[in-house]
């Protein structure tokens, strides 16, 4: 279940997946899958290679992409969530949803 965004930040990242640009959305999520995860960032692009690419130079496996039309996405969470939202100077997303411990690195 998601939950800390509205609506026109959802329909904001869909139109950019949707025309084949890297969009990145966090927000809360539940899931007794894994337990102690409060957020996930959905990292989309509708290009599958270049989401695919995205995948291969952030040390990720692109077999864990969810390709699902019309939004292909691959779900980051945990450290590497917090590594590369750092990495890409996502700060408004690390302090709203309180992922820092003790400010930037």
């Amino acid at each position: 279940m998601a939950f800390g965004i509205t609506r026109d930040e959802l329909n904001r990242w869909k139109q950019a997946v949707s025309q084949g640009e890297l969009a990145f959305l966090t927000h809360y999520w539940l899931d007794p899958r894994f337990p102690g995860i409060k957020t996930v960032t959905k990292v989309g692009c509708a290009n599958y290679s270049l989401l695919t690419d995205w995948c291969l130079a952030n040390g990720l496996d692109p077999a864990y992409i969810h390709n699902r039309a019309p939004f292909p996405h691959f779900d980051l969470f945990g450290e590497k969530q917090v590594h590369i939202l750092q990495k890409e100077g996502l700060w408004d997303y690390l302090e709203r949803f309180r992922m820092l411990e003790g400010g930037r690195d």
